[in-house]
C-alpha cells in the first residue's frame, strides 16, 4: 500500500499508524507536514511551507480559511513532486481542519481520501457558550460559522472520515454521520502503566519531591480557561491553606492553545499569581516535558485533576487513567463518556474550586478506599482504549477504505 499522511504537526495523531504500516516492506509511507523536527524510521517525512501568510488586510472571519487554503496549496506542490515522480497514493490521510486536505483530490482524483475529523465549531451548546461569564456577539457568532468552512470542504470530499470519541462526532452534521467511524487513536498502556513506590525527582528541572506524601498533578498543553486552569488555580490556593504538606506540580507551557488570550496582554499564570496567594515552595510549574518525565509525574500522582470544556477530550486524562490515577474531572460530557462518577474516577463542577478542593481532600483523606477507584480506571482504558487493541481496527479501517467507498 502507498499511504500519505497530512498533518501540520508530526506526527501527532498518526505516529502509531505510520510506525506500524512501514514495518511491512510492502507499504511505502509518506508524512507531509509543515513540522521539521521529528522523524520515523523508514517514514518518508516532507515538509511543506506555505508561500505566505493570510494578509492583514483580509476579513477576520476568512483569514482562518485563507490559511488554510495556503496550507493547501504548498502541500499540492510538494505532493504535485511526488505525483511526478511517479508516486501514486492508495490512500491519503489528513488531520482535517487546517488545510493541508484540501486539494488532495484534485491531484490524486483515483486516491482513497480519509480524514481526522477532530471538531466542528459551534456558537452555541458546546465549548463556546460554556462559561456564563463570558458573553458572545454577534460577530462571534458569523465568525464561528465561517471556521467551519474547510471542514465542511473535507467532510463533502472526503471517502471517510473518523472521530476519536462518540461526543466529538456528535459535533458534526448529521447528515454526514454515515461517512464518520468513531475510533479513539489509542492508549499506550504499555508505557502509561502504574508505579505507586516511585518517587518524583527530576533533576533537569531541580524538582525533587521525594519527600511528599501528598502529590497533586495537573497536566495540559497551555494554561487556559478551555482546560479550567483559572478554576483549578484558585483550588490550589484554598487546598494549600488546608493541607500544610501538600505539593501541586503543573505540566505545561504558559501560553493560550484554546481559546482566548487575555486582553491586558497577561498569561493566565501571571494573572493567576497575582489574584491568588500561593506557598510557591509547594507550587511546582514543570514546563513542557519529555515523555519519560511526564510520566513520572502521573505515576507520583496522589490525585490528578483534569478539568474541560465541552470540548475536544485530552490525551491526558486518558494517559493519566492508564496510570493508575485517581482522576478528578470535570462533569462535562466528553469526560462523562470516560469516567463514571465514583467507579473509575470523580466528577466535580467545573466551575466550583470549592467543590474540586473538597474532592481532592476526599481522597487524599481516603487514599486507601481510592484503589479500587484507581484499578478500574486502568481497567477502563485496558478494556476500551488500548493502544494495542485499537490500532489493528485502525490499520484494518485504512485498508477497508481501499475497497469500499464509506467504513
Amino acid at each position: 500500500m502507498n499511504i500519505i499522511f497530512l498533518h501540520s504537526n508530526f506526527p501527532a495523531q498518526f505516529r502509531h499508524l505510520a510506525a506500524e504500516l512501514v514495518k511491512d516492506v510492502n507499504n511505502r509511507v509518506v508524512f507531509c507536514t509543515a513540522r521539521t523536527e521529528g522523524e520515523i524510521p523508514g517514514v518518508n517525512k516532507i515538509v511543506y511551507v506555505p508561500s505566505r501568510k493570510p494578509h492583514r488586510e483580509t476579513h477576520h472571519y476568512v483569514k482562518p480559511l485563507e490559511d488554510a487554503v495556503l496550507q493547501g496549496q504548498a502541500v499540492y506542490r510538494e505532493l504535485d513532486k511526488l505525483k511526478r515522480d511517479g508516486f501514486i497514493p492508495d490512500v491519503v490521510y489528513g488531520h482535517s481542519g487546517w488545510g493541508p486536505s484540501l486539494f488532495i483530490k484534485d491531484i490524486f482524483p483515483k486516491s482513497k481520501l480519509l480524514c481526522y475529523f477532530e471538531w466542528f465549531y459551534h456558537a452555541s451548546g458546546s465549548d463556546v457558550d460554556f462559561d456564563p461569564d463570558e458573553k458572545l456577539t454577534l460577530d462571534d457568532k458569523l465568525r464561528i460559522r465561517i471556521k467551519n468552512t474547510p471542514i465542511l470542504i473535507d467532510l463533502y470530499t472526503c471517502d471517510a472520515g473518523l472521530c476519536p470519541t462518540n461526543w466529538q462526532k456528535k459535533q458534526f452534521p448529521p447528515e454526514y454521520h454515515e461517512k464518520l467511524n468513531v475510533l479513539h487513536d489509542g492508549i499506550d498502556t504499555n508505557y502509561f502503566t502504574p508505579n505507586n513506590r516511585l518517587e518524583l525527582i527530576l533533576p533537569s528541572i531541580n524538582l525533587n519531591l521525594s519527600e511528599a506524601k501528598e502529590i497533586v498533578t495537573y497536566v495540559s498543553r497551555g494554561m487556559e480557561p478551555y482546560r479550567g486552569f483559572p478554576q483549578f488555580m484558585e483550588a490550589v490556593s484554598l487546598l494549600q491553606k488546608r493541607r500544610k504538606k501538600c505539593h501541586v506540580v503543573i505540566v505545561g507551557e504558559d501560553r493560550v492553545a484554546y481559546g482566548r488570550k487575555m486582553h491586558e496582554g497577561k498569561t493566565y499564570k501571571q494573572a493567576m499569581l497575582e489574584k491568588y496567594a500561593f506557598d510557591l515552595s509547594r507550587l511546582h510549574f514543570t514546563g513542557r516535558l519529555p515523555y519519560s518525565q511526564y510520566l513520572q509525574v502521573l505515576q507520583a500522582s496522589s490525585v490528578h485533576v483534569y478539568l474541560t470544556r465541552p470540548f475536544v477530550l485530552s490525551w491526558s486524562m486518558m494517559e493519566a487513567m492508564s496510570a493508575g490515577c485517581l482522576v478528578i474531572a470535570s462533569n462535562t460530557p466528553p469526560v462523562k463518556e470516560i469516567i463514571q462518577d465514583s467507579i473509575n474516577g470523580m466528577l466535580v463542577d467545573f466551575f466550583s474550586p470549592v467543590q474540586i478542593v473538597d474532592k481532592i481532600e476526599d481522597a487524599l483523606d481516603a487514599s486507601e478506599k481510592m484503589i479500587s477507584i484507581r484499578k478500574r480506571a486502568r481497567e477502563t482504558i485496558l478494556e476500551k482504549y488500548a493502544l494495542t487493541k485499537l490500532l489493528p481496527r485502525h490499520l484494518q479501517w485504512i485498508r477497508n477504505s481501499i475497497t469500499t467507498t464509506h467504513s
